[in-house]
């Protein structure tokens, strides 16, 4: 490879997609991630996530030399830096791995470089790290560029959103926002929208937290269906034809690294104003153990009316339909909830979308529902919805597969 033009550093759901489409474009990218396999794996010209039109473009930037991945940085122009930002606990964000990025790549700096932040972080992370910067190079003070740009696609249509969104693009000045708006114009098709560094982190949660806002507002309705007993998918449906009412259809809870995580970083930092997005996240989190509750009340109900123990299908594990994405998930904390609870029933566990894991053992989707006596549906996968499932079988639908 030629000397990188772009440093991508963390090659996970939307580093390596990110680093992929800039490759693209005939731009030489060294991604980088602490993951030898991944590394591994990309330099082979294959993928280690599910992402459809990835695969394709991976393979073309690897095999034409303009995308190549190690567990190091090297000196570049452009460092982008799309890390994990997690939670210590529900109250305290953790932005390590923002720092420790920033710190690998602080002795390559130089002069007019640009340097920006993709992931999702708190209020003011974008001015700490270029404190954090300044501090341990001060020769460059005034002279990089450092801006934040939050990521805001779907997974399962990176590829296309990545170039066709628009994007916030927010500097410690005007000068950063500039630069770094002129670099992502080389890739995008969306509008590019200038702000402040602040503004564009707040942007990002305030997004992520008003898609929670309007989920728990489905969410709730369906446990006031539920005791109501109203079909809570008809009752959208028709709610849905007043011209300004759009309800959105409710869930097992929410999952991902954007939803299920973005709201805490406003409520860790400003919990006397955030109610109405705080409590939106303690109703989603509840829809979980509600699930989990469901599923053993009819595991109980069966044994009281057949005299032995059922067979259950646990249908989803990923955070959203169509996905291998686990992260956060709800199903996944339900399948943990349950079997927690386990008493000799047979359990099948379902996740077309990966091949094996960890923890469980998967069962073919055809396969578990023909065996099991219960099936519960967590997660609207595509491999579920034709399905022809025994009237004679138990169904727990929490996500919309029969309506």
């Amino acid at each position: 490879m030629s000397k990188p033009e772009v440093v991508m550093i963390g090659l996970g759901y939307i580093g390596l997609p990110t680093a992929a489409l800039i490759a693209q474009n005939n731009t030489y990218v060294h991604g980088v991630d602490i993951n030898p396999k991944i590394v591994d794996i990309i330099n082979a010209g294959k993928i280690h996530i599910v992402e459809p039109e990835l695969d394709t473009a991976v393979a073309k930037a690897v095999k034409e030399g303009y995308l190549e991945a190690a567990t190091l940085p090297v000196e570049a122009n452009t460092y982008l830096i799309v890390v994990p930002t997690p939670f210590k606990d529900k109250n305290e964000p953790d932005i390590s791995f923002v720092e420790a990025a920033t710190m690998a790549i602080l002795p390559l700096l130089k002069e007019d470089d640009l340097y920006i932040i993709e992931s999702t972080s708190p209020i003011g992370t974008t001015e700490k790290m270029s404190e954090l910067i300044y501090s341990k190079r001060p020769e460059l003070e005034d002279k990089i560029n450092i801006a934040y740009c939050p990521e805001r696609v779907l997974p399962g249509n990176v590829m296309y959103e990545l170039v066709n969104n628009d994007r916030v693009i927010g500097g410690i000045n005007e000068k950063s926002t500039e630069k770094a708006v002129a670099f992502y114009s080389q890739f995008i098709k969306g509008d590019l929208h200038k702000t402040n560094a602040r503004t564009a982190e707040m942007c990002k949660l305030v997004e992520n937290s008003s898609r929670d806002v309007q989920i728990a507002f489905a969410n709730e309705l369906s446990l006031i269906c539920d005791k109501a007993g109203i079909n809570v998918w008809e009752l959208i449906h028709l709610a849905n034809k007043h011209p300004r009412v759009n309800i959105l259809n409710p869930g097992c809870g929410v999952g991902g690294h954007c939803i299920a995580v973005d709201p805490y970083f406003i409520v860790a930092d400003y919990p006397m104003e955030s109610k109405i997005i705080g409590t939106a996240r303690e109703i989603n989190n509840y829809k979980s153990f509600w699930c989990a509750e469901k599923v053993q009340t009819a595991k109980l109900q069966f044994e009281l009316k057949y005299g032995r123990k059922p067979s259950i299908a646990l249908m989803g594990l990923a955070f959203k339909p169509n996905i291998d994405d686990l992260r956060e998930s709800p199903a996944k904390y339900i399948v943990q909830k349950v079997l927690q609870n386990a008493n000799n029933e047979e359990y099948f566990i379902v996740e077309p979308n990966i091949s094996e894991h960890k923890v469980f053992k998967l069962t073919d989707y055809k396969d578990a529902v023909k065996k099991a006596d219960i099936i519960a549906f967590f997660v609207a996968h595509k491999e579920f919805k034709n399905l022809e499932i025994n009237n004679e079988k138990v169904v727990l639908d929490f996500c919309g597969i029969i309506k």
